[in-house]
């Protein structure tokens, strides 16, 4: 039976219908609640009326630090009022109250979802180990070992935005989500050429690298090398066999070549030899945490 699967962003809900292969039927996408948790289960339980009699269960990716075993929401990342709640199982009970029927509910942090959708069909299929880097408004991120996703003791493993670029220096500003996401990049090269942030975008930015530009092209190295110093230690720390960039602004060739080459000089800086992580693209982009989200409810349910 098809699933409904729904990927909760800070600005819109996507949605779709799917099957238990990851083949999309049908999707939409509506705005996403700011107001209040009621609002939010509501147009949840909305969605799964308005699919059935089509569906028999419910997968989410949703933000913040989540037991994918329960549902529960610790922290909630820009959706405040999920905060120490069970989405999941407020959901379940609403659904039931409207409609009289029992509905399996997962959910999963979209990070860890972006991850378990390239670990089960995307670029580390068959891998035993592996990271996944979201480049976006910060850094989101997947851990793999030993073929399973690693969640952590407080659910905060692979939140990378939080890893520090110097850690000679403390705050916030220091942190990965401040030095190399794409809205750091933009943000940066916004001040570089003296105009508004509103007037950057990614594509924006790849045209100036195109132009030869100096200014964008210190830029776009300093944050080129956050990211290979990041791949770096992770493979001191977890030794994968390939580590993911995803986000749109992966789709440029550039970045990709660029992180590769630059990781290489911190490998080839130590006296001894290392072991050289994979660099590759993602496989999924836009539908990368749908794809994830029914690979968790797979896990938990099927």
């Amino acid at each position: 039976m098809n699933k409904l699967v729904i990927d909760v962003g800070g600005t819109f809900i996507k949605y779709a219908i799917m099957d238990m292969e990851a083949n999309i039927l049908s999707k939409g996408s509506v705005p996403t609640p700011m107001d209040s948790r009621e609002h939010f289960l509501n147009v949840l339980a909305d969605l799964f009326e308005e699919a059935l009699p089509d569906v028999d269960g419910i997968a989410i990716s949703l933000p913040g630090n989540i037991d994918s075993s329960t549902g529960y929401v610790y922290t909630p990342g820009s959706l405040w009022y999920n905060a120490n709640t069970n989405v999941a199982q407020d959901l379940r009970a609403l659904i039931f109250d409207r409609t009289g029927k029992d509905v399996p509910v997962a959910i999963e942090n979209d990070g860890k979802s972006a991850a378990l959708a390239e670990l089960w069909k995307g670029n580390l299929a068959g891998c035993d180990s592996g990271v996944v880097m979201i480049l976006g408004t910060g850094i989101g991120g997947g851990i793999i070992l030993d073929g399973k996703i690693v969640k952590g003791k407080n659910f905060f493993a692979g939140e990378l935005s939080f890893l520090m670029k110097d850690v000679s220096k403390k705050g916030f500003d220091e942190c990965l989500a401040h030095a190399c996401s794409t809205s750091a990049l933009t943000k940066k090269c916004a001040v570089a050429k003296k105009i508004e942030e509103s007037e950057v975008d990614g594509f924006k930015v790849f045209e100036w690298l195109e132009q030869e530009d100096p200014a964008i092209h210190e830029v776009f190295n300093e944050v080129v090398d956050a990211i290979a110093g990041t791949i770096y230690n992770m493979t001191c720390i977890l030794n994968p066999e390939r580590v993911l960039i995803g986000g749109g602004i992966s789709k440029q060739p550039r970045l990709i070549e660029a992180i590769k080459e630059k990781t290489n000089t911190y490998y080839d800086s130590v006296p001894v030899p290392m072991p050289r992580t994979e660099v590759n693209v993602c496989k999924h982009f836009n539908d990368s945490n749908l794809i994830g989200a029914l690979y968790n409810y797979s896990l938990l349910y099927e």
